[in-house]
C-alpha cells in the first residue's frame, strides 16, 4: 500500500500491448467510494496537437475527492475517468504537434481522463522533466507547485521579509507554499495542520499551529500587526479569519473550499454551514483597509480562461528551481490503481503528508481487494 518515493525509473517505454484496451478508474456516479472501479476502457490515441503518454504516475489531489462527490461547480456527466495531471513517457503524437519525441520523459495536466494507462492531451500541457526526476515526482509536481508559484508570486507578490499565512501545511500545496517561501529571503511562514503532522512538517515552516486552535490569536503573539499573505483552501469561518489577519496591503486568496467535506458523500448540511460561515465582504471595508481579496483556480485557468502561457511560464521557472535543488516535491505515498478507494480514503482523512501518487505499474497489495471489473 504505502510506500515512499524511489528511485527514478529506468527510460525505456512500455510497449503497447497487442490489445488496443488499457486499464482506467471509472468513476460510475457521484458519491461515495463505491462508486470507483477499475476496469476495462478503449485506449485513445492522438488527434491534432495531441500527445499520447504511456502514464507512469497520476497525482491524486483533494480536488479529486470533490469531484468524486460531485462537490464543485458544473460537475461534468458521469462515468467519467478522473484526474488533471500525470508523468509518463511520450508513445505517440497527433498531426502538427511539434517539440517532443517518442520516448520523451514528460509531466503533464489532463482535462480529466489522467487515472489511465495512456492519455493523450493537448501538447500546451504537456512538458519535459529533467533526468533526476522521478515520475512520482513529477505527478507530484504540477497541480501543487504551479498553484503555489502562481499564487504567491503573481497574484500576492512575495517579496523579501513578507509573511504568509498558509492552511493545510502538511499537504502538496501548503509544503510547496513552504519551500517557494524559502527561496526568497527573510520570509516568514505561519502554518496550521493537524497535530499529527507538526513533528514532520516543523523544519518546513517557521511557526506551526494546531488548526483547531485559535490560530489568530497565536499569529498575533507573534506577529501583533497581522501577515501579508494568506493562503486559504479551507473557505467557511477561516475567510473572515484570514481578512481580519491581513496587513495593510495584504492579500487573501482563497483557493479552495475543504470544509465543505465532512462525510464521505456530499453533504448539504456542511455547505450551508461552510457557505453562512463565509463573512459577507464589504468592498468599501476592502477599499478602507488597503486590502485585496482574491481567488485562484489554476484549472479554471489552465482549461477555461486561455492561460497556457502564464503556466508553461511558471512551469519553465519552477524547473530551473528544481534543477538548483531549491524545491523538491514531497511524495507522502504510492498506490496502485485498484488502491484507489484506500488511497482517497488517506485524503478525505487528511492523513497525508505530500502528495498521494496512484502507481500505474504497480501491484496492489494483497489485503487490498481487487477492483478490477
Amino acid at each position: 500500500m504505502i510506500e515512499k518515493n524511489g528511485a527514478r525509473e529506468p527510460d525505456s517505454a512500455v510497449c503497447a500491448a497487442d490489445s488496443k484496451e488499457m486499464r482506467a478508474v471509472l468513476l460510475t456516479g457521484f458519491g461515495g467510494l463505491n462508486k470507483l472501479k477499475v476496469t476495462k476502457k478503449p485506449m485513445p490515441e492522438p488527434q491534432e496537437g495531441e500527445v499520447k503518454i504511456r502514464v507512469k504516475a497520476c497525482g491524486l489531489n483533494f480536488l479529486d475527492l470533490m469531484v468524486r462527490q460531485g462537490n464543485i461547480d458544473n460537475p461534468p456527466k458521469t462515468p467519467l475517468v478522473p484526474g488533471f495531471e500525470c508523468s509518463g513517457i511520450v508513445e505517440a503524437m497527433g498531426e502538427n504537434t511539434k517539440g517532443f519525441e517518442i520516448g520523451d520523459r514528460v509531466m503533464a495536466f489532463v482535462n480529466y481522463n489522467a487515472w489511465a494507462e495512456v492519455v493523450c492531451t493537448p501538447l500546451d500541457w504537456v512538458y519535459k522533466i529533467p533526468d533526476e526526476m522521478t515520475f512520482p515526482e513529477a505527478a507530484a509536481f504540477c497541480m501543487n507547485f504551479v498553484a503555489a508559484y502562481m499564487m504567491l508570486f503573481e497574484v500576492a507578490n512575495l517579496r523579501e521579509g513578507m509573511s504568509v499565512l498558509v492552511h493545510s501545511a502538511g499537504g502538496g500545496v501548503g509544503q510547496a507554499v513552504a519551500q517557494l517561501c524559502s527561496t526568497v529571503p527573510n520570509v516568514t511562514v505561519f502554518g496550521t495542520a493537524s497535530p499529527f503532522k507538526h513533528e514532520a512538517i516543523r523544519h518546513s515552516v517557521t511557526h506551526l499551529f494546531d488548526r483547531n486552535v485559535d490560530y489568530v490569536a497565536e499569529v498575533r503573539k507573534i506577529s501583533p500587526d497581522g501577515v501579508d499573505i494568506v493562503l486559504d483552501c479551507l473557505c467557511g469561518e477561516n475567510t473572515g479569519k484570514g481578512l481580519g489577519l491581513l496587513k495593510p496591503l495584504g492579500t487573501y486568496i482563497l483557493y479552495g473550499s475543504s470544509n465543505m467535506v465532512t462525510g464521505e458523500t456530499k453533504s448539504f448540511f456542511s455547505f450551508a454551514k461552510s457557505w453562512w460561515q463565509v463573512e459577507k465582504v464589504n468592498p468599501i471595508k476592502l477599499y478602507e483597509e488597503n486590502k485585496v481579496m482574491a481567488g485562484f483556480s489554476l484549472l479554471n485557468l489552465l482549461f477555461k480562461q486561455g492561460g497556457c502561457s502564464q503556466v508553461k511560464t511558471a512551469v519553465q521557472k519552477l524547473l530551473s528551481l528544481y534543477n538548483e535543488k531549491k524545491i523538491k516535491p514531497l511524495v507522502d505515498s504510492l498506490w496502485a490503481l485498484e488502491e484507489v478507494k484506500e488511497a482517497m480514503q488517506r485524503i478525505h482523512d487528511r492523513g497525508n503528508i505530500g502528495k498521494l501518487i496512484l502507481d500505474v505499474e504497480k501491484s496492489p497489495t494483497p489485503l487490498v481487494s481487487n477492483l478490477l471489473g
